[in-house]
């Protein structure tokens, strides 16, 4: 029975194997080595190279630095945790190289592609003094940077005198990206000073000072013209991988400045170069094959020229055409594999068998086979192996056989693990079971647990966008007569759904809990665990979620250079919340603008993958501050922190005054009035304007200088020219840096004078005890036309009318009465004197004795008869005034008898009065009777 259980076993175990035997296979690389910079002033001192392949059996790792296998045993500071090399305490001098990392199973072995680490520093500047250079006015100049030991490559600018004052380049200074070096064409006296180079190292973002270089110029001459001598040049031959951007630069010394130009060989430059720096630099950008060529830059100037070739060669990286794939085939059959790829300058090929290689050829591109598979055939006899133990021989012949009925019938097998599996278990497979293990010297018998909890938690990693929701599903698989309990944790915390259930929800069946998260925000990134615990095991797994969203801020803005309409800046990469920084906004703020706007960049648009970039159309001698703000595919994201307020360089003003007028004023003035320019466009100090004006038809323009920024008026005064002579008129600006534009030119008059001629035709007639009406006609129309007149005690007319009433006067008096014209300027002469007497004050004793008597709708109303006196006005009639409470309007009648009859419209109460009328005006007016509409006779009361 023990032997054929034991043959049963084994042939269980063979099944097993043959049935299974396609799932193992050699290592086949998921993440191999990237090339590493590692800033050695890290606070991370630990540099990782990361390796990762898949197989069955899993793979064991090894490592290799420039060739050399690695032994973390020797050297402490190497360490392995899963295929990953963990260098702590990582030093150039040591650790630099290329690293290569190799996984090997017992089917094979691959080895990885080259990953480089480099280091990233920036040494200090030798503290040794630098001696200065002194050149003629009018020479060229080259100082030297000499930068200090760095890596990888480093940004150079220039320092003037002192921090921050940036030497700006243009096509009399250029600063060489290569060497570092400042190139000054033409030295002129504003050139003297004192230069410091500065560098930045551009993965760390460390600046360095140089020693200062003082310039100062010889007092022996000035150097006369000389024809150009191209000092910066790009080499003879220049190679350059496919879609990068290639920087060619140019730059020569010369007395006048040389104009640099660009052209290529027997072809066009590409439409997508961009001239940089005054032209001393061309750049392609994503390089392609068609751009090889020969490029020429010449430099010119009256003198002569010169001119420097160059060969630019494109290559690309090998690629794959046709690879070798994994292969099964029988013992002695042929194998032939072909791989084939294609790329500039063309690749060569070496094979690597296990990772050692086949031929001695240099390695350009890595693809490995992973498994060559030898199928034995079933006439073959089997290779003897060992399993409990024990040693058993069988032939081929009997396995078809034995497979066949062992797979219909046995359910319950061993297999190479020594695992008991049991398929389609069942009530009756229920029971203790033991494992045994025996040799020749005894058994060993051990006592098998249930299984354990096994908790998947899919999906095991997710990426989600901000805003979206998501889903975790936890399953424990479990034994079903004990109670699982779940509980959900972010980044090893409990979760508490109750301050947090506005984004997540707990949902859970028997074995199976979700986690819903709603509204995704960007801090919902991390860890999530899902324990599952039961009265026997408690199990614990994670899942990552990943969350796309808008950028972070970028770090904070750094102005490198400044001049009088640009600002170079730099920046640090903010976090790109896992979908890439596909473009930078550059904003700017000043006194003078709304809160933030963008500005205009070169180049434009600003790219996700750089840093820097020139503002450019900046306003001269203005305070600005500037932020970046980085957008992705997902949206844009908060901004940057303002940089330092810095204010661009004066120069000379470039905008005119808007709106120039002018006119009036007094005679023999020009008055020109204008808009004030802002001071957002004054451009520097010592602003002010300069008024030009000249008679028409005469040529030279005379100038006048208005000191004061904020004036709107200047006011000429010349006693030769007459009134309303026409003037051309323009107004210019000025600063310290010196002139600007003036505006167009302009018509203006000067001032007219005053009228000259005496009105005509002068009336005047009494209307009242205290009034004149006065009539005239105008002078006729010259220079010094009238704005109006004035009669009397200085009342004046609106306008230029041609009457006016003379009011306030007494009564019963003769008046003297003329009328003269004025404008802006002044009087013109008066008229001869006409005179006119007012009428006789009215009557002073107002009507007495007021009797009414109503009839329905109708009063009748009388009084005692007014008598004038003899310095009064005879009476001409009454006036009787009926006036109703609590609404406007008012009844008028007038009458020649002491009486009449009112009607009154409507019920309510009302007021009587009554005057006397005269030629001199009004009478004094009488007691007021209040009436309500009822029938009776009544005399008036006072009241």
């Amino acid at each position: 029975n023990r032997l054929m259980f034991k043959g049963v076993t084994f042939l269980t175990f063979i099944f097993y194997l043959m049935k299974h035997i396609h799932e193992e296979f050699g290592p086949v690389f998921i993440q191999e080595p990237d090339d590493v910079i590692f800033p050695l002033d890290s606070d991370e001192k630990k540099v990782v190279m990361h390796c990762e392949a898949r197989g069955n059996p899993p793979p064991t790792y090894s490592w290799y630095i420039n060739g050399t296998e690695v032994d973390a045993e020797a050297d402490y500071r190497y360490s392995f945790i899963d295929g990953n090399l963990i260098i702590t305490n990582a030093s150039e001098v040591t650790d630099y190289g290329k690293y290569q990392c190799k996984a090997e199973n017992s089917f094979g072995t691959v080895l990885s592609r080259d990953g480089t680490l480099q280091f990233a520093y920036l040494g200090a500047f030798s503290g040794k003094a630098r001696g200065g250079v002194s050149v003629r006015e009018g020479q060229g100049v080259v100082l030297m940077c000499t930068p200090p030991p760095h890596s990888p490559e480093i940004i150079y600018s220039w320092v003037f005198n002192e921090f921050p004052s940036f030497v700006a380049e243009d096509s009399r200074r250029f600063i060489s990206q290569d060497t570092g070096n400042l190139y000054i064409s033409k030295v002129q006296p504003s050139d003297v000073g004192s230069y410091i180079c500065l560098v930045k190292n551009t993965v760390t973002n460390a600046r360095v000072l140089s020693p200062p270089t003082p310039l100062t110029l010889k007092t022996d001459g000035v150097m006369g013209e000389y024809e150009p001598k191209i000092e910066v040049h790009f080499p003879t031959s220049v190679l350059a991988a496919k879609g990068v951007t290639v920087r060619l630069e140019c730059f020569a010394l010369g007395n006048p400045v040389p104009t640099i130009t660009w052209r290529k060989i027997n072809g066009n430059i590409p439409k997508k170069a961009r001239l940089r720096k005054s032209q001393a630099v061309l750049e392609i950008p994503n390089i392609q094959l068609e751009d090889s060529g020969t490029y020429e830059c010449k430099a010119e100037n009256p003198r002569g020229g010169t001119a420097f070739k160059g060969h630019l060669q494109v290559y690309t990286l090998p690629q794959w055409v046709r690879m070798i794939n994994d292969t099964q085939m029988d013992s002695g059959e042929k194998l032939q594999w072909e791989c084939k790829a294609t790329g500039r300058p063309r690749p060569t090929y070496r094979w690597l068998r296990n990772g050692l290689p086949l031929t001695s050829q240099v390695p350009s591109l890595l693809h490995s086979t992973y498994c060559l598979l030898l199928i034995v055939p079933l006439n073959k006899r089997i290779i003897p192996m060992k399993l409990h133990y024990h040693l058993y021989y069988i032939y081929s012949f009997l396995i078809p056989v034995l497979i066949f009925l062992f797979f219909l019938s046995c359910r319950i097998m061993l297999l190479r693990n020594n695992t008991l599996r049991i398929v389609n278990a069942s009530r009756a497979d229920e029971g203790n079971y033991v494992c045994r293990a025996e040799n020749q010297l005894g058994s060993a018998d051990s006592f098998v647990l249930p299984e354990a909890m096994r908790v998947e938690l899919t999906p095991a990693r997710v990426e989600v966008t901000v805003g979206e929701s998501v889903v975790l599903s936890c399953k424990a698989t479990h034994d079903t007569s004990l109670d699982v309990a779940f509980q959900w944790f972010f980044n090893q915390k409990p979760i508490n759904f109750q301050q947090d259930g506005g984004h997540f929800e707990y949902i859970q069946t028997s074995s199976t809990v979700d986690l819903m998260i709603r509204s995704i925000l960007l801090k919902h990134a991390g860890k999530y665990g899902c324990r599952a615990q039961t009265s026997a095991d408690t199990v614990f797994t994670e899942a990552e979620l990943l969350v796309r969203g808008p950028p972070g801020p970028p770090g904070v803005v750094i102005v490198e250079e400044i001049t009088d309409t640009t600002a170079t800046l730099s920046w640090t990469r903010g976090l790109d919340n896992h979908s890439p920084i596909s473009t930078y906004n550059v904003q700017a703020r000043s006194p003078f603008s709304l809160g933030w706007q963008t500005v205009k960049t070169d180049p434009d648009p600003v790219t996700g993958d750089m840093e820097s970039a020139i503002a450019v159309e900046l306003n001269p001698w203005v305070e600005y501050e500037f932020r970046v703000v980085a957008t992705n595919a997902i949206g844009t994201g908060d901004p940057s922190a303002p940089s330092r307020a810095v204010r661009t360089k004066e120069a000379v003003p470039s905008v005119a005054p808007a709106n120039v007028s002018g006119g009036n004023g007094r005679r023999h003035e020009l008055v020109i009035s204008w808009e004030p320019v802002s001071e957002e466009f004054q451009n520097g100090e010592g602003f002010g304007y300069i008024v030009a004006f000249r008679a028409n038809g005469t040529r030279g323009w005379k100038e006048k200088m208005v000191t004061s920024a904020d004036s709107t008026t200047y006011k000429y005064r010349d006693e030769t020219f007459p009134p309303l002579t026409p003037f051309e008129v323009k107004v210019g600006v000025y600063n310290n840096k010196g002139d600007g534009p003036f505006s167009s030119v302009v018509v203006i008059h000067s001032a007219e004078g005053e009228p000259r001629e005496a009105p005509s035709d002068v009336r005047a007639y009494s209307i009242s005890s205290s009034e004149i009406r006065v009539t005239w006609k105008p002078p006729n129309p010259e220079p010094g036309r009238p704005r109006g007149y004035e009669s009397g005690k200085k009342q004046r007319t609106v306008k230029n009318e041609t009457s006016m009433v003379l009011t306030g006067l007494e009564g019963n008096s003769l008046y003297r009465i003329t009328v003269k014209a004025f404008n802006s300027i002044g009087h013109g002469p008066a008229t001869a004197a006409v005179t006119a007497k007012t009428r006789k004050t009215p009557p002073a004793q107002p009507p007495a004795n007021l009797i009414w008597i109503q009839e329905g709708n109708n009063v009748s109303l009388s009084w005692d008869p007014v008598k004038a006196k003899d310095n009064e006005s005879d009476v001409i009639g009454y006036m009787v005034l009926l006036k109703q409470e609590g609404r406007g309007h008012n009844q008028v009648t007038r009458t020649i008898n002491p009486s009449t009859v009112l009607s009154l419209p409507e019920g309510g109460t009302y007021i009587i009065e009554v005057r006397a009328l005269s030629e001199g005006g009004d009478g004094a007016v009488s007691s007021q009777i209040r009436l309500v509409t009822s029938s009776g006779t009544h005399k008036a009361t006072d009241f």
